[in-house]
């Protein structure tokens, strides 16, 4: 009996390392459930110890490699510090971003915010009119008088504020949630196109599909082109393959450079789900990071990300 317990904690902690090592996640409930890695990553490490109680030499070792894979595809984000961007540095770059939670987000709480923080550019998702105007009325107008907006009603609005000038711009392709899209020329340093994400959520069925692709569809950093930053809700972790495969098109995920990748940004306020990080700010690998945080946000179940990059100049 303790043989059969002990390795069939093994087997689990074994199929959940082969899925994510490989970035096998598929459909409904794999890919949510993928999310969760660091837990798991926790838990085998328990399961190297229960095996050891229970006796069982063989199942301990095998669960221990497992735990190490485990540990070290997670341990990276929550390591490193500020990092410098490619040839000088230039101008800094200060970007915020929150989901709204269909527009219940307390917009008095994030005009407050921005006046703390001094954001160069804020990314809200799920801004509706009625969000968009109270900001306005809370002082968010002369905080951050430059935007890009596309409000909507409930979870589909968008929208780009910043205190430097913006150039309204575009995406090709087609995709369930919309983006804004936005240029800013930062003075003593490039042009930076700023992308405001919202990716559908992957929930049963179809949803999974609409999810993969929409993060597709976001595009690449390229080497010899512009600069380029995406900024929201991607309802996506470290753990998610298409997640990595968005990284691996020229940008870095800033909470991950300076160590702090497995801080929650959802649900805030809750423990069932587990908080998972699929709130973030991609930037440009060029960029540099000098630091990152998260800020409760009364009224919305995500956490604001604020993200101090260093631009090439």
């Amino acid at each position: 009996m303790r043989r059969v317990l002990a390795w069939l904690l093994v087997l689990v902690c074994a199929a959940w390392a082969v899925v994510r090592l490989f970035g096998l996640e598929r459909g409904f409930p794999l890919v949510p459930l993928v999310a969760y890695t660091p837990l798991m990553a926790a838990a085998a490490v328990a399961v190297v110890a229960v095996a050891a109680l229970l006796r069982q030499r063989a199942a301990a070792a095998v669960a221990a490699l497992l735990a190490v894979g485990l540990v070290a595809a997670v341990a990276p984000r929550a390591l490193g510090g500020p990092t410098e961007p490619e040839g000088a540095p230039g101008p800094r770059l200060r970007v915020l971003s929150v989901n709204m939670h269909f527009g219940t987000g307390s917009p008095e709480a994030l005009a407050e915010l921005v006046r703390r923080t001094r954001p160069d550019v804020l990314s809200v998702q799920e801004l509706t009119p009625e969000l968009a105007t109270a900001l306005d009325d809370a002082g968010l107008a002369e905080l951050l008088p430059e935007r890009v907006i596309r409000p909507e009603p409930r979870g589909t609005g968008i929208g780009l504020y910043a205190r430097l000038p913006l150039a309204p711009g575009s995406l090709p392709g087609v995709r369930r949630n919309p983006v804004a899209v936005a240029t800013a020329r930062p003075r003593g340093g490039p042009a930076v196109e700023l992308v405001a994400v919202h990716v559908t959520p992957p929930l049963r069925g179809w949803r999974v599909d609409a999810w993969r692709d929409d993060l597709r569809s976001l595009p690449g950093a390229a080497a010899r082109g512009p600069l380029r930053i995406l900024a929201g809700d991607f309802n996506a972790t470290l753990d998610h393959a298409e997640l990595r495969r968005l990284l691996d098109a020229g940008y870095e995920d800033a909470a991950g450079e300076v160590g702090a990748g497995l801080r929650a940004t959802w649900p805030d306020g809750r423990r069932i789900p587990p908080p998972v990080t699929i709130d973030h700010v991609l930037a440009d690998r060029r960029c540099g990071v000098r630091a990152f945080s998260v800020h409760p946000i009364p009224g919305t179940d995500h956490r604001a990300v604020l993200a101090e990059l260093v631009l090439p100049r």
